[in-house]
């Protein structure tokens, strides 16, 4: 059947997800899941639903009521957000409306590999430019790109770059500059006063810092009229009643999102210390991972030991950038487990 594709489907490689380990022991730290409980509001608000007739109708194709709570917090336009099953379906909404077959897709590196995998799928070209030595962005922009996707913080490194070298960016190309502000929630800072630009569209995912990466839930915020278009390109109910109504009321905890991010950002310094004194350079990270590499050896056969003592961490090489090992901040627990295997290594 493989000949009925189109070509450039099967010659791509595809996107390779974290590794789900198949048995019991595993510690974790390869996808950067939050080690806390989602907020009990949430699982109520599902529980509800679960309770009440609701799952045998169609859900809100538009999410109004998750939109008018996302608009308050957030000081925006509930019109300016669109919903997508997890931020990966709005980065694939956002590549089949901006991209043409054989048009350009850039992005900094390393970031997010999904990124040219979206551009493969579309039959799009994919150009890419290393970050400076300080990890500020590259003076590279393409003008010309349909679609500009800058991860901030970045994976894997947990770098950020200001809003002022994004916004210099921004009016420098004539197409959508996107910040995927995945991890934002674990930052000090973020983008969204920036999509007062017409080119500039933030995404977000209740992924990671609300716990709910089983849930598939993001959106974006961009222009209303924008996104009023952007809506012709989704899936007609692309999230359900379930993820619908758990978003919403996580985000209405946001004292619970506090308490478990201040547990996180406690963790992740812990964590970075403790791979420093092993000897790892290890960069300060934004997010609720840090990027360890090594400089006296290879850092794969870390990897791969590592996942024999039923420790998953991931390993990523970027070719011209070297590789390293992203490891997400786990619970306590988890970390002394890893800590304490990498000292007996």
């Amino acid at each position: 059947m493989s000949q009925y594709l189109r070509p450039n489907i099967r010659a791509m490689a595809g996107y390779t997800p974290g590794e789900q380990p198949q048995g019991d022991g595993y510690v974790k730290l390869n996808t950067n899941e939050n080690p806390h409980p989602p907020s009990p509001r949430a699982l109520e608000a599902m529980a509800e639903v679960l309770r009440s007739d609701r799952l045998r109708k169609y859900p809100d194709p538009l999410g109004t009521a998750f939109r008018n709570t996302a608009g308050k917090l957030l000081g925006v336009d509930p019109d300016g957000i669109l919903i997508g099953n997890g931020s990966d379906d709005i980065l694939t909404i956002l590549t089949r409306a901006f991209v043409p077959e054989g048009g350009l897709v850039v992005s900094p590196t390393p970031s997010y590999l999904l990124y040219a995998t979206l551009a493969d799928i579309q039959g799009a070209r994919f150009e890419s430019a290393p970050y400076t030595s300080d990890w500020r962005l590259p003076p590279w922009p393409k003008p010309d790109a349909n679609l500009t996707l800058v991860a901030n913080p970045n994976s894997p490194t947990g770098t950020m770059v200001s809003n002022l070298s994004l916004r210099s960016l921004a009016k420098e190309l004539r197409g959508p500059l996107v910040i995927d502000e995945a991890y934002v929630d674990f930052a000090d800072s973020h983008a969204i006063e920036l999509t007062s630009l017409p080119n500039v569209i933030v995404t977000r995912t209740l992924s990671k810092s609300y716990s709910l990466a089983g849930l598939r839930f993001g959106f974006a915020i961009a222009a209303p009229s924008l996104v009023r278009d952007l809506v012709k390109v989704k899936d007609s109910y692309n999230c359900d009643m379930l993820s619908l109504a758990g978003a919403q009321a996580a985000l209405e905890d946001q004292d619970y999102l506090r308490q478990t991010r201040a547990k996180i950002v406690a963790t992740r310094t812990r964590l970075f210390a403790g791979l420093r004194k092993l000897g790892f350079d290890v960069l300060p990270s934004q997010a609720n991972f840090v990027w360890a590499t090594r400089s006296d050896r290879p850092v794969k056969t870390i990897f791969e030991e590592l996942k024999l003592r039923k420790v998953l961490v991931r390993y990523m090489n970027y070719p011209g950038h070297g590789d390293g090992l992203r490891i997400s901040v786990g619970s306590d627990a988890e970390i002394d487990r890893l800590l304490e295997e990498l000292k007996r290594m």
